[in-house]
């Protein structure tokens, strides 16, 4: 089958433009469930190729074309399979089959015709794209392939423009090199373009020297061909030779940013709540005019400075009478109320917000300073998590909300002091959850 060079040329170029309206959407590999410096096992390693075109022993070089005036371009076909050792390079196996045929003159009386019944070869690989970070999964990829492999011929004679029969086949040694590009039209496929230069051993064209010692000399033909590589293997990893480690690199620094920063916007918002409520609780517990009861709770606001007041705020009218100093009893039942009522006292995660659930005791306990007119020290502490100065005054705070809450049910806010000593008297060890709990209360002391 003889081919012209022309319309070759115009069946790669059409195979080009076929594959670029869709390549761009195609045009970086997959790098999904890749890592950096990962092992090969995420990627797909093995590929196939098949591939068609033409051969002459016209070559780039110009070099040793048995001095036939005629040359022509007959099909050549081939197929490989390669194992990707690292992005870009890898060792392929190579069939190459076909024909080559030559003529002394145009009108081809005489000449040679040579079939390539088969060859082998084993050829390293070379991507030059995947070795450079500005190429970043590049569509287009340069390569180049050197191998040795070993090519069984038959050679026929043709003279008088008729062909004689063919010879007995040979095997020879002969040595490919193959140079081109590859075009990453499709995950885990490649259209490659490519041109390979063939040094046979002896006897390809049928011509020897013509001058003492007379022997056939090693020929040099082309082989100018197109085809597909196919990636081999699941279609969830990407293939190793469309895959550049700058990609991987970039794209495993990209992700761990979004997550980083997702993480940092989520706190930030928490915090921006969290402060929102910080503000409004220590908005609440405010004492405009210094009456001991909190503005939240006052509903006597302005009165002036000295004015003995009520639980509300509101000031107490003393009568003249006799006062009787009665000695203070604190009893056991007494203190049992207390307790009961630290042991119930709860406030939110990190907070001063007292739980509804600590109510109950509360009332007994502001009843039992109604009832008894005792005083009350309240003074709270944490543990050690967190700065000295956020538990400072987390444990004012907490205090502050108890007695707030004390007056808030009637008891004289003059006799209750609300006093935080923040991590500075543990009673047990910080070192552990258990000790951390003891740590985080509100003492109550009764006088």
């Amino acid at each position: 089958m003889k081919i012209s060079l022309k319309k070759s040329g115009l069946l790669v170029a059409a195979g080009i433009l076929s594959t670029a309206s869709f390549a761009q959407s195609t045009r970086e590999a997959s790098i999904e469930g890749t890592t950096p410096l990962g092992s090969a096992t995420q990627y797909r390693t093995w590929s196939i190729g098949v591939g068609a075109g033409v051969t002459s022993l016209q070559n780039i070089a110009k070099f040793n074309n048995g001095g036939y005036d005629k040359l022509d371009w007959n099909l050549g076909y081939s197929a490989y399979i390669k194992k990707q050792i690292s992005p870009s390079f890898g060792l392929k196996a190579t069939y190459f089959g076909g024909k080559t045929a030559g003529y002394d003159n145009s009108d081809k009386q005489t000449g040679f015709e040579t079939k390539t019944l088969w060859s082998v070869a084993l050829s390293g690989e070379f991507l030059a794209a995947n070795t450079n970070w500005r190429f970043f999964n590049s569509f287009i990829k340069p390569y180049a392939s050197i191998g040795v492999g070993v090519m069984n011929a038959e050679t026929a004679a043709i003279a008088g423009g008729n062909k004689g029969e063919y010879g007995d086949s040979y095997s020879k040694i002969y040595v490919p090199a193959d140079f081109g590009l590859k075009f990453a039209v499709a995950k885990g496929i490649n259209f490659e373009l490519g041109y390979q230069l063939n040094w046979a051993n002896q006897r390809f064209d049928n011509r020897y020297n013509t001058t003492p010692p007379q022997q056939y000399k090693n020929d040099l033909f082309t082989y100018a061909h197109a085809g597909l590589e196919f990636a081999l293997g699941s279609s969830s990893k990407p293939a190793l030779n469309n895959s550049n480690p700058v990609a991987t690199l970039v794209n495993d620094y990209t992700v761990k940013y979004d997550d980083l920063k997702a993480q940092n916007d989520a706190l930030n918002a928490k915090n921006q709540a969290l402060q929102g409520q910080l503000d409004g609780l220590n908005n609440d517990l405010k004492d405009d005019d210094g009456d001991g009861v909190a503005n939240k709770y006052d509903k006597c606001p302005g009165t002036p400075s000295g004015v003995q007041v009520d639980g509300s705020g509101c000031p107490i009218v003393v009568k003249n009478e006799t006062k009787v100093v009665e000695k203070v009893v604190v009893t056991e039942a007494d203190r049992k109320v207390v307790a009961e009522a630290i042991k119930n006292l709860e406030f939110d995660l990190g907070k001063a917000t007292i739980r509804s659930t600590s109510y109950a005791t509360l009332n007994k306990v502001a009843a039992l300073l109604i009832e008894k007119n005792f005083s009350l020290k309240l003074a709270g502490h944490t543990d050690n998590t967190g700065s000295r100065e956020l538990n400072m005054r987390l444990s004012k705070e907490r205090a502050e909300s108890v007695k707030a809450y004390l007056v808030s049910q009637g008891a004289n806010a003059s006799r209750i002091e609300a006093t935080g000593y923040g991590p500075d008297q543990p009673i047990a060890s910080n070192k552990n959850a258990a000790g951390r709990q003891q740590n985080r209360r509100v003492e109550f002391t009764l006088y």
